[in-house]
């Protein structure tokens, strides 16, 4: 988890490797550069993007649509748990029942 005095953003692709999305920064870039990736609901193109507290993100985790928001950013690549405490999972929405 975030430190105090830690950094107040990140740039996209160390974010997504840092979480543990990527197996490596440059297939984070790849999957980015690809437009896999929306950032607030809108799609990126570019590594450098900057990432703050409380961005939400889509991407793609296997075969799935992950939607997550990012509650600390994180210092290191650490141990997947330390990785998954920096992050929320979103709920997909229920769809309303047809009348």
């Amino acid at each position: 988890m975030a430190a105090s005095g830690a950094a107040t953003t990140i740039r996209l692709d160390k974010l997504l490797w840092f979480l543990r999305f990527a197996r490596s920064r440059s297939m984070a870039q790849a999957m980015i550069e690809a437009g896999h990736i929306r950032l607030d609901g809108r799609r990126v193109t570019r590594s450098s993007c900057a990432v703050h507290v409380g961005t939400m993100l889509v991407l793609p985790v296997g075969e799935r649509i992950e939607v997550i928001r990012v509650l600390t950013i994180p210092v290191r690549r650490g141990p997947a748990p330390e990785a998954q405490a920096c992050y929320v999972r979103v709920p997909p929405p229920v769809p309303a029942p047809a009348n």
